[in-house]
This record gives C-alpha cells, sequence and structure tokens, in this order.
C-alpha cells in the first residue's frame, strides 16, 4: 500500500540539504576558528604577564579568514594566525628569547651592561644603558659614571656620592644638593654601582607558545559543538 501523503525526496531535494548542511558546518567552522584564534591570543598575553613580562604580550595578535576555502567535494578548510604585530627589533626579539630561550652577547661593545636596583631600568620606555646616561640626562640627575672593576674583573659603572632611599626603596639613587646633603628621606652613599658589565647572558623561555596552542587546538571539536548548536536554535 502506497501513502499518498509521503513524498519521496527526489535528488534535487537531497542536494539542497546536502548544501545546506554543509554551508551549515562552514559557517560554524569560521566562527570555530575566530574563537579558537581570540581564546589562543588572550591566554598567551595572560601567561607573558604571569610570566612577569609586563605588557610585553601585547604585541602577540591572532586573526582568522572569515570564509572557508573549499578544497573540492564536501571538504574545506579555515585557518588562523598568530603573530607579533611589532616591527620593533627589541620587541621581536624579547618575544623569540622568552618564548624559545636565547643566548645573548653584545654587539656593539665587549660587555653587556645590567642596570643594578638603585638606579632607573628604563627611560622613555628603552631599557637604560650607558650610552643612554648623559644623552637622558642621569649625569645630572644621579652623578656621572665612573669605571671600576669587580673582584671577578669584570667592569661596573658607578656614581660617586649619592644619595638613596633611607628604608632601601629600589631604583632611588638622585644626586646631593647643591650643599651635599642628601634629600629627604635619602641617605648618603659614597659609591652606587649602577651598571654590571657581562660578557654574555641566557634566557630560558618562560612561555610555552606550542603547548598553549596545543591545548586551543585540542579544545576545538568542543568549541565547534558549541557553535554548531547556534545553527540549530
Amino acid at each position: 500500500m502506497i501513502r499518498s501523503d509521503v513524498i519521496a525526496p527526489t535528488r534535487g531535494m537531497i542536494d539542497t540539504y546536502r548544501r545546506y548542511a554543509i554551508q551549515t558546518f562552514e559557517r560554524a567552522g569560521v566562527r570555530t576558528v575566530g574563537v579558537a584564534a581570540r581564546r589562543g591570543k588572550s591566554v598567551i598575553r595572560q601567561g607573558m604577564a604571569g610570566a612577569g613580562l609586563g605588557r610585553l604580550g601585547n604585541a602577540i595578535d591572532a586573526n582568522a579568514d572569515d570564509a572557508v576555502y573549499r578544497m573540492g567535494g564536501d571538504r574545506f578548510s579555515v585557518s588562523a594566525r598568530f603573530f607579533v604585530r611589532s616591527r620593533s627589533e627589541r620587541t621581536l626579539g624579547a618575544i623569540a628569547a622568552y618564548t624559545e630561550g636565547a643566548d645573548i652577547s653584545p654587539v656593539r661593545s665587549r660587555w653587556l651592561w645590567i642596570p643594578t636596583d638603585d638606579i632607573p631600568r628604563v627611560t622613555k620606555r628603552f631599557r637604560l644603558t650607558p650610552a643612554m646616561w648623559r644623552a637622558n640626562g642621569f649625569d645630572k640627575k644621579i652623578g656621572p659614571l665612573i669605571q671600576i672593576k669587580s673582584v671577578n674583573g669584570y667592569p661596573l659603572l658607578a656614581v660617586e656620592s649619592v644619595g638613596v632611599n633611607a628604608l632601601g626603596g629600589k631604583r632611588s639613587a638622585k644626586s646631593l644638593t647643591k650643599s651635599g646633603r642628601p634629600r629627604k628621606g635619602h641617605v648618603r652613599r659614597e659609591l652606587v654601582v649602577a651598571f654590571v658589565g657581562i660578557p654574555r647572558t641566557s634566557r630560558m623561555a618562560r612561555v610555552n607558545v606550542t603547548e598553549i596552542l596545543n591545548t586551543i587546538r585540542a579544545d576545538l571539536p568542543a568549541i565547534f559543538a558549541t557553535e554548531l548548536s547556534k545553527e540549530r536554535r
């Protein structure tokens, strides 16, 4: 017995449904990769901040395709990209060092100069170096640099007759007053080491970007399921 109220699906109906299903998957796939890109960027930035790298992670960015690439048949792909949005060699080098590890050697001189806790670490958003000392007025704010030797024979750059915070506060070195007295809240020190010279140093990786992205990849099926469920509403 054939029921007159049941219509057998035609090839055209099947093809239409198939196209609809594929397009549904494609839309969910595009949103899935967008979510993964945003989540990955956020986790990398949080990891770098948590590793004591301040705002360095803000240089990390990501974007995702806004449409699929059809590969023939029912197959398609959609991708996300993570990148450093700065062209600064300093920023690029720092990110490479803290995500991959690096051996650092001096380029323009024999020594790498490391600022001590008694002087400012940065000036005008750049790490303070001996070359910047006079150019940025620290020879007057604190005092002129002199070179002395450490017990291991490495050089030190120091400042004579300065004031430092009486309670041991960091980066507090300042010149004495015109009368030769330390400023309020400071005590006089005859010598303050400003920079320590070393021939090279190594930086260990602090953030494992590969591990973070692998975790995001593992979450892709769950993200896709969530995005696909939105199509059914």
